[in-house]
């Protein structure tokens, strides 16, 4: 065990934060931590690298492990370039090669009896740098630096003069350079591009070390994550697997604790009937019997209502008018920025009803897309054509429809004037604005508030074609489920730009991949996309070797063996998935026959608590009998969904 924490409480004011949360991190354990926001999790994580005290409780680390922090905002103040940032850390490494070549002079020079010294020491330097793999660490930098996104025209850049995004960049190359035995990571997949999450996603996949990861990306935190720790209501609790794991687990054990609620609510409805009813004979022995029932009933713990943030949050897209079939046609469209060509040349036409995302690394032209499409910026070539009835909303990643100095309330009103107070009131409590958070002003709002105080204005709008930049940025996992119903109900055309994986995979149609300035095009979801993608990196690599072999082709046979284990690395992968979907459609039987099972389970203990049945012997022992059959079966169905679920 690398990490364990113990019992750890906190609260600001009157808001408990954290309420005794315990659990624990094994050495090579890679684990997520997942809430809303404002749950507590930066809270938690500052209080494990002691930036932050808690108010009670215990944090302990193993002995001699190394520890490493990436925060979600990074200022770097330094004058080194990206590169000689990340070198710094192999300082030790600089040091001692320096060592080596100093010593390597010296034995040229020394006499004798020196040399005999100077070549144990010259032994013992190099078999220190080759255990530290010191003749690959240029290239263990410049691997980390490409990965991250950097190129290499970056590499002279000077840290000071890099955006917020950059910097935090540079600093989780760093970290990941350190190799500490844990590493904390705040939502590192922030600043990076898909790219340079899936190259993340494997570097800590194979990571030597235990990982903690606080991300909103469940694609993500499903490819690594092996525990997930949940903050909700300041309870911590631990589900073992990842997140797609957690999510049907999580949504068994709120029904499970529902039907709790409900059928303890039932019996004490039911009691309290009772009690009433041997009160109105008012006899003595009667009025003993209420009493006594009474005193057993207020010994009942009564268990909460579970809360389901989801209920809370809730809102609907709905087109005001039906556009014509052809909602955008875009013909020969160019941008450039003075020598830099986002794209060139570039037509498509998107039909109503189609749900368009647009992918590609960062800088390649995505938002600025976005952005000629509503205006915001002019092409260079190229026509737009917008169909019959085609009303556009629009949500900017920035936030730019939003204006700092007005009240939220203002912000509504103003901009759709023909709302009553109570409409407006309603629209925002919608979106969890209530009570006086409606007189705050725009410019004190966090990202996720101004996050969703757009979506408040885009569901207002009525729009049919709705156009979207990052709509997830800063959205907590539960906003953006909530988001994607209410997408996937959208009888309207949608096109968003995004980076979150998941999102993508649950809302997408249709894919538009932006790569070395065209757009290609996918019909599906995400994994579809990774499906075609790696399908056709293998034909192109293929039709490399149609070309004849000569002697300077000595890769050729390289490429072959690489094409032939993609494929078949494919064809397993396939299987995989099949085995999978298998699984998954057993998981949804067990879980229905779970659900009428719990239901059966309920009516039994009802009549085993109904007074009428007290005397009866006969009936009770029947009722017994189909109480342990019924708890047999669950038992064995419950045992069944939880392997198949570590298995998927």
């Amino acid at each position: 065990m690398i990490l364990s924490c113990q019992n750890i409480k906190k609260a600001f004011v009157d808001k408990e934060i954290l309420k005794g949360a315990s659990f624990h991190i094994e050495d090579y354990e890679k684990a997520a931590i997942v809430g809303i926001n404002g749950a507590g999790k930066s809270t938690l994580i500052k209080i494990i690298m002691g930036q932050l005290p808690a108010d009670d409780g215990i944090v302990t680390f193993a002995k001699d492990k190394t520890i490493g922090y990436l925060a979600q905002h990074q200022d770097l103040s330094t004058e080194n370039t990206i590169y000689e940032e990340l070198l710094s850390v192999k300082q030790y490494l600089l040091d001692l090669e320096q060592k080596i070549r100093s010593t390597e002079f010296a034995m040229k020079q020394a006499d004798e009896q020196t040399l005999h010294t100077l070549m144990e020491q010259y032994s013992r330097f190099t078999h220190q740098f080759e255990l530290e793999n010191g003749y690959a660490y240029k290239s263990e930098v410049i691997g980390v630096l490409k990965g991250l996104g950097f190129l290499e025209d970056d590499f002279s850049k000077s840290v000071s003069t890099l955006s917020g995004g950059q910097k935090t960049r540079v600093a989780l190359g760093k970290l990941l350079l350190k190799s500490p035995d844990l590493i904390i990571l705040d939502e590192p997949t922030n600043h990076l591009d898909m790219a340079s999450i899936a190259w993340l996603e494997t570097y800590l996949l194979n990571y030597k070390g235990a990982v903690i990861l606080v991300s909103h990306d469940r694609y993500f935190l499903d490819k690594i994550a092996g525990k997930v720790i949940e903050i909700e209501n300041g309870i911590v609790t631990s589900f073992i697997g990842n997140y797609t794991d957690y999510a049907k687990k999580k949504e068994m054990l709120r029904i499970s604790q529902m039907n709790a609620y409900l059928n303890q609510q039932k019996e004490i409805k039911h009691q309290e009937e009772v009690i009433e009813k041997l009160k109105s004979f008012n006899r003595e022995k009667s009025i003993k019997r209420a009493e006594s029932r009474e005193k057993m009933l207020n010994k009942i713990q009564v268990l909460d209502k579970p809360v389901d943030v989801k209920a809370d949050m809730n809102f609907s897209l709905t087109p005001k008018l039906v556009s014509g079939n052809d909602v955008l046609q875009i013909s020969q469209l160019s941008k450039s920025y003075g020598s830099l060509s986002l794209f060139s040349d570039v037509s498509f036409e998107i039909k109503r009803g189609e749900h368009v995302a647009i992918i590609g690394k960062n800088g390649t032209g995505k938002t600025t897309l976005l952005k000629i499409l509503n205006e915001v910026e002019t092409q260079d070539t190229g026509v737009i054509k917008l169909g019959s009835n085609v009303e556009i909303g629009y949500y900017d990643q920035d936030h730019h429809v939003l204006h700092d100095d007005k009240t939220l309330f203002d912000e509504i009103s103003d901009t759709y004037p023909n709302l009553t107070n109570t409409e407006i009131r309603n629209t925002l409590a919608a979106f969890l604005f209530t009570g006086d958070d409606v007189f705050k002003r725009i410019k004190d709002l966090s990202g996720g508030e101004k996050g969703r105080i757009s979506l408040a204005k885009l569901m207002l709008s009525n729009a049919n074609f709705l156009i979207l930049d990052e709509p997830t940025n800063h959205l907590d996992i539960t906003s953006k489920e909530i988001l994607e119903n209410a997408l996937n109900h959208y009888e309207g055309t949608l096109l968003y730009v995004s980076h979150d994986r998941y999102f993508i995979n649950k809302t997408a149609s249709r894919i538009l991949d932006l790569e070395n300035g065209n757009f290609h095009n996918y019909i599906g979801n995400y994994d579809y996309y990774l499906e075609k993608h790696v399908e056709n990196l293998s034909e192109q690599t293929a039709s490399a070797l149609s070309f004849p072999v000569t002697a300077s082709s000595s890769n050729t046979l390289n490429i072959s063996e690489a094409v032939s284990e993609t494929k078949a690395d494919w064809q397993e992968q396939k299987k995989i998935q099949a085995e999978k979907r298998k699984r998954e459609n057993r998981i949804q039987k067990i879980e229905a026959e779970i659900e009428a099972l719990e239901a059966k389970q309920a009516e039994v203990e009802t009549e085993l608590s109904n007074p009428a049945n007290g005397t009866n012997v006969a009936k009770l022992q029947e009722l017994t009998k189909e109480q342990e059959a019924v708890f047999k079966k669950l038992t064995a169905l419950m045992s069944e969904w939880e392997t198949l679920l570590d298995e998927c």
